[in-house]
């Protein structure tokens, strides 16, 4: 591997770069030739069957509900490292980004209602404009260069951990479908047994790999989404430092070890078999219906509004304090920011309405791409607006070897 490739791939606009080059991919792909070879490659069926257990799903739902698991584990992965040793370690750390995250769910979610109340058939998507892709976001900041102070990308990156919390629990509550008993039950068991190896310091990763997909599985068939057995999964992973891994912990080995292949493997190739959307034929109509324009209000409007107008109420109240180095523009650019859903947008809108189906009155992904393309370009400027107003003395000052990771 060549020295500027690696420098890219540890670049933390490496991500977010990947996501829009397999995006833009698939666009073309479902507005060329071959869009035929591309719908049946998504409806390509895959059995995996072990005695009288059957797992029957078309291609891309085993990329939603088996690759964005492992993606969902990796989460889950991060937010404990973080509460028990980064930067949600004390509350006091987690007031500002957390309320901040709250305002930019329920926000956007209200901004799509405005306009999808009345229709039961649009009403589902309300969270799809909640949600930040963290991967994008860190890229577009990353372009700013080296003057974005430390503050500023530990609190975006905080603020999409609990970001990612509310979606985990958005999808649990909200987008089930018939729950089974018997699955639940099974499910349950899992996570006793993984308690219990936590419990008894087990270090060996293949038990909780065995336990996980038994959990995983059995999630599946219970009605809830089976991506979050990866996050409960994570959480029984032993933090504590083993001489197993000289890394420190298993936890940490795991991290490490996953990190590469959700970023460069699972997230491209969900953008990729997600974002075709096809734009022949496409129609003022098809623009502003009241779906795509919900969600583009909830992406570009409801999310600055509501990151930016909660996160101002707490530190004028004095719930929060504004992190060192920040001021008030670049607080207000990185609430744009956080309107970028794309990744997380793209896989509730897939829970929200049926992604598998050809006949569409209307299409999210058009929505979600115009709430997100608008947010990355307008948050960018205003935030190198914001950036040079930082004097060169106190850039320096704030500057700190060790930016905190966050896929």
């Amino acid at each position: 591997m060549t020295s500027s490739l690696k420098e890219f791939m540890h670049s933390p606009a490496a991500g977010g770069i990947l996501l829009g080059i397999c995006a833009i991919l698939a666009i073309i792909v479902a507005n060329s030739p071959l869009k035929h070879i591309y719908d049946l490659l998504l409806a390509t069926p895959v059995v995996v069957q072990v005695g009288a257990l059957v797992l029957a799903k078309p291609l891309l739902l085993w990329v939603n509900d088996g690759l964005m698991a492992v993606f969902f584990f990796m989460v889950g992965l991060e937010l404990k490292r973080e509460c028990l040793y980064g930067e949600l370690d004390h509350w006091k750390k987690a007031v500002l980004p957390s309320i901040g995250a709250l305002g930019g769910m329920i926000v956007p979610a209200l901004g799509y209602l405005l306009l999808n109340y009345d229709d039961p058939m649009t009403r589902g998507g309300w969270a799809i404009p909640a949600a930040t892709d963290i991967a994008f976001a860190l890229g577009v900041l990353s372009l700013l260069g080296d003057r974005v102070p430390l503050s500023l990308k530990i609190f975006l990156t905080s603020l999409a951990i609990f970001d990612d919390v509310g979606a985990i629990l958005i999808i649990a509550f909200f987008y089930t479908s018939k729950i089974s008993i018997i699955s639940l039950v099974i499910s349950a068991l899992a996570v006793v047994i993984l308690w219990g190896l936590n419990r008894k310091g087990v270090n060996t990763k293949s038990p909780y790999i065995f336990v996980g997909i038994i959990m995983w599985i059995a999630v599946l068939k219970s009605g809830v989404h089976a991506t979050l057995a990866g996050v409960v999964l994570a959480l029984f992973i032993p933090a504590h430092k083993s001489a197993k891994f000289e890394e420190g912990s298993m936890l940490h080995h795991i991290e490490y070890r996953l990190h590469g292949v959700v970023t460069f493997a699972i997230l491209p190739i969900f953008a990729f078999c997600n974002s075709g959307l096809t734009l022949i034929g496409l129609t003022v109509d098809d623009v502003f219906h009241k779906v795509p324009m919900g969600i583009v209000i909830g992406l570009f409007l409801g999310k600055q509004i509501g990151v930016f107008s909660f996160s101002w109420l707490a530190i004028k109240t004095g719930l929060a304090e504004l992190p060192k180095g920040m001021g008030t523009l670049q607080l207000y650019g990185v609430s744009v920011l956080t309107g970028i859903g794309f990744t997380m947008s793209l896989f509730i809108g897939s829970l929200a309405f049926d992604a598998s189906s050809v006949d569409r009155l209307f299409d999210e992904r058009l929505g979600i791409l115009i709430g997100s393309l608008l947010s990355g370009v307008v948050g960018y400027l205003i935030l190198k607006v914001a950036i040079k107003r930082i004097p060169e003395e106190e850039h320096e000052h704030l500057e700190v070897d060790g930016v905190p990771s966050k896929s």
